[in-house]
């Protein structure tokens, strides 16, 4: 059976678009917005950890604000998967999703050497846990 030669190039057209497609999503701990924010707030002797895990069924980026509102860091975190920050000051954090544009209405107290689980999920009953802000709010420094 002879192959038409266009059909064989279009298998390998469709065959490469698909790995451009999929090189174009982020990797976990990718810092995607490092453009629009300032830079990453560090101290390393603080010995903390926030795990955060997303459980949902799409990416999302994580903006970190310490009790003042004011940036942290952020990081990209893909569907099914989870990310470690680590050297955050010690302070109340709250956190906000890229995705749908949420805060966290709880804050997280972060002290010296201690390890915070976090995990991302949507649940409609428990909507009154999120509030919704704009791109503006999420992208302040």
């Amino acid at each position: 059976m002879k192959v038409k030669r266009s059909t064989g190039i279009g298998f390998i057209a469709l065959l490469l678009f698909s790995f451009l497609v999929n090189a174009q999503r982020g990797n976990t701990g990718d810092k995607v917005f490092a453009d629009r924010f300032p830079e990453d707030v560090i101290d390393p002797i603080t010995n903390t950890y926030l795990l955060v895990k997303n459980t949902v069924d799409h990416d999302i980026i994580v903006s970190i604000r310490d009790q003042y509102r004011k940036y942290l860091n952020h990081v990209y975190i893909r569907n099914n998967d989870e990310y470690l920050f680590t050297g955050l000051p010690i302070s109340r954090i709250y956190l906000q999703y890229k995705e749908f544009y949420f805060e966290d209405k709880q804050n997280t107290v972060i002290n010296y050497g201690e390890r915070h689980t976090f995990t991302f999920f949507f649940d409609a009953s428990m909507e009154g846990n999120f509030m919704t802000i704009t791109e503006e709010e999420f992208f302040k420094p």
